[in-house]
């Protein structure tokens, strides 16, 4: 497989080629030319505003196998992964049954060692991801795991909080923890407000993510290690973790790259695609995103993608699950709805080398001689996703039908072309 592309303009920070316009040429996986002259290839890609980066690196992706096949496998992940831009993915241990043993982790690197998509498994921290238990973290790292997390389970209990993260630096592990107090949020359907109100629905406030926040910030500062927060949705969450990065506590965050895309009062009332957990909050936590995003509190923008099956969605508002699908929209959401706030050279940032600097994998490099981990997109270009044309299993998203600006032409990766 060779493939050149033609006149692409190069996003790698790390590189003297960053923001150069290049001829780049591989050849059986590998980087072997890139300058201004013409090859000959099998492929020949161009666009009106080509572009090339480092693969983009998701991390919170979930899946359903094993268990949960009929909402996403490993094989639709992959593949919904590889038409949204991403060539690594970071898969939450909430399946059946949870990933809790070497076994598990074993499986899901064997399952996708021929996938266009490098699949990294997080393994639980507390068994069947209940926030009671510590699972065995030292084993389970050394069997594979990346990084440790409940996943779609917030940890409730600061004593477990404690424990989890003391344990974690003996091997210098990574925590990740969605903030939310499940208590507060109980039977709510949507962020609290005057949209709730309206719609006679019970609210989920911004207080349940702003509490779990400060506690587990706290928490950090008495045990000291590293602590990543994902999903982060609201105005004081994100200034509460400004000023504990400021004091030099080791914490990092994430955010949905839709998250900003709808307010609570811009979903579209009782569609079940617009449902999603964080909810979609004011216009006043939407412009806090921004700035996070902006002035780097906000470390990463990940997909949050978590499929469902028609029978999961297509219920009375309060039934349904929370979730919608985005990896295939990922970029094209941010890009949409960000870029009058973030650059797009911070989006892209904000799609590689963070989230690898995060969870400590390999930084791939775009030069001669280097394996080919690559993502090939145009920013300009428009395009609107259809459900009948998803690689998803899911059927839940809520940009079907809405123009996107921003194409994912493919990428290259384990010698492998997967073009749109």
């Amino acid at each position: 497989m060779n493939v050149f592309l033609r006149a692409a303009t190069i996003y790698n920070p790390t590189s003297e080629l960053h923001l150069q316009r290049q001829n780049i040429l591989i050849e059986q996986g590998k980087i072997t030319y890139i300058g201004p002259d013409e090859k000959q290839a099998d492929h020949i890609i161009t666009s009106d505003h080509l572009c090339v980066s480092v693969g983009w690196a998701d991390m919170y992706a979930v899946t359903g196998e094993p268990g949960l096949e009929h909402k996403e496998d490993l094989q639709s992940l992959a593949f919904a992964a590889a038409a949204g831009g991403f060539t690594e993915v970071l898969c939450m241990p909430n399946v059946e049954p949870v990933v809790q043993t070497k076994g598990a982790i074993s499986y899901l690197k064997n399952r996708s060692v021929y996938l266009p998509v490098t699949l990294h498994p997080t393994a639980a921290v507390t068994m069947e991801a209940e926030g009671k238990e510590l699972t065995e973290m030292i084993d389970l790292k050394q069997a594979g795991a990346v990084a440790f997390t409940d996943g779609t389970h917030p940890i409730q209990g600061a004593e477990v909080m404690v424990k989890a993260l003391q344990y974690l630096q003996l091997f210098d592990g990574l925590l990740l923890n969605r903030p939310e107090n499940t208590r507060l949020t109980v039977f709510g359907q949507m962020h609290e407000g005057i949209a709730s109100t309206k719609l006679g629905l019970k609210g989920m406030p911004a207080l349940a993510e702003e509490t779990m926040v400060a506690r587990d910030l706290q928490l950090l500062a008495y045990t000291g290690g590293k602590l990543h927060f994902s999903l982060i949705s609201t105005a004081k969450a994100i200034e509460s973790i400004r000023k504990a990065k400021a004091d030099g506590l080791h914490v990092t965050c994430d955010v949905a790259s839709y998250q900003a895309a709808f307010t609570d009062d811009t979903m579209l009332p009782f569609d079940t695609n617009y449902k999603v957990n964080p909810p979609f909050r004011s216009a006043t936590d939407a412009e806090a995103i921004k700035l996070g995003l902006a002035d780097g509190t906000i470390d990463a923008i990940v997909s949050g993608h978590q499929p469902h099956d028609t029978e999961a969605k297509k219920l009375e508002f309060d039934l349904a699950e929370f979730g919608i699908i985005n990896l295939e929209t990922a970029f094209a959401v941010a890009n949409t709805t960000l870029r009058d706030a973030v650059p797009l050279e911070t989006i892209i940032e904000k799609l590689t080398t963070i989230p690898r600097k995060i969870l400590q994998l390999p930084q791939p490099q775009i030069a001669e001689g280097e394996l080919a981990n690559l993502t090939i997109f145009d920013p300009k270009q428009q395009w609107t996703p259809q459900e009948n044309t998803s690689r998803s299993k899911g059927v839940n998203s809520p940009f079907f039908g809405q123009q996107l600006t921003g194409k994912v032409i493919g990428i290259i990766h384990k010698g492998q072309l997967v073009l749109n």
